[in-house]
């Protein structure tokens, strides 16, 4: 009974708080997704990242660790994805991306933090900055077939990750004026993440719900497979390897769809994962964190 309440309570302000975002479009509100994914991306989520590598306590060892898993688990289900798509006749471009990068943002960082603390979101941070360099290089050139490195360079998010390493490693700490400032400008970012993801959900118009079901069941397994296996060949401790698999686990994200309208996939086919799996993690997540906690 304990670990049901504890996973509840995880859980619970995630949902709820996406469920206010779907509710406020549904009563006919006006919510500017692009904006407001634009200030979270460009700066509430960097503010986030390098405030929680800076004032994380965790041995830069072990984020080096926890850095190079995550790379080895994401291409573990790159190659696992690879074959599902390949196998299953279905169209690279459309499918391919949106099975491999899940939605560490918007609900693996809150996830981490309910789950694990500020330590927990520090290792949440790290895997999520691996994921987004990954999308951002590799991923645009599965959808697009023209993926530029220089494009990662541009993000925000990642010169936050790189500035807060650096901090970390350093021991180095910002004046308390303004690392007040950043934590406040990261603080928005968690609620705002959650309340677009629930705005996106309400809005799309999601196609072949069956072919998603599946998918979606498909990616839950192999993504926790592959990082379960991972975290155990690289020693990762308990709490490291906890968030590992629940960041690599999390359903299809919501900018799978946005770059498929953007570069012209089937747009249509990936609102459907993004639904299909972000309702099935309704069920999917308590059952995972119930194993990891």
């Amino acid at each position: 009974m304990n670990i049901v309440l504890t996973v509840l309570e995880i859980v619970a302000p995630v949902f709820l708080l996406a469920a206010i975002g779907f509710f406020w479009v549904r009563m006919g509100f006006e919510y500017r997704v692009e904006f407001v994914t634009r200030l979270a991306m460009t700066l509430s989520v960097p503010c986030l990242i390098f405030t929680s590598l800076m004032r994380t306590e965790i041995e830069p060892q072990a984020l080096t660790t926890l850095s190079l898993a995550a790379l080895a688990a994401y291409g573990a289900v790159t190659v696992l994805c690879l074959a599902l798509v390949s196998l299953g006749g279905l169209d690279r471009r459309t499918y391919l991306a949106p099975l491999i990068f899940g939605n560490t943002g918007n609900m693996g960082l809150p996830l981490a933090l309910f789950a694990f603390g500020e330590t927990g979101l520090g290792y949440a941070v790290v895997v999520f900055a691996v994921m987004a360099i990954f999308s951002f290089t590799a991923g645009i050139w599965m959808v697009s077939g023209d993926g530029s490195p220089l494009k990662v360079i541009k993000e925000p998010l990642v010169g936050a990750t790189v500035l807060g390493g650096v901090f970390l490693w350093q021991g180095w700490h910002t004046p308390r004026f303004l690392t007040n400032t950043l934590e406040l400008a990261g603080q928005m970012a968690i609620p705002i993440m959650l309340i677009t993801l629930g705005v996106a959900v309400a809005r799309l118009r999601p196609s072949h719900v069956p072919l998603s079901l599946w998918l979606s069941l498909a990616k839950v397994v192999l993504c926790i497979a592959a990082a379960w296996i991972v975290g155990r060949l690289f020693g990762l401790a308990p709490e490291p390897f906890a968030v590992l698999v629940l960041q690599i686990s999390t359903p299809v994200a919501v900018t799978s769809y946005l770059l498929a309208e953007k570069y012209g996939a089937d747009a249509d086919a990936v609102a459907g994962l993004v639904v299909v799996s972000t309702l099935l993690s309704v069920a999917t997540i308590p059952l995972t964190l119930a194993f990891l906690i």
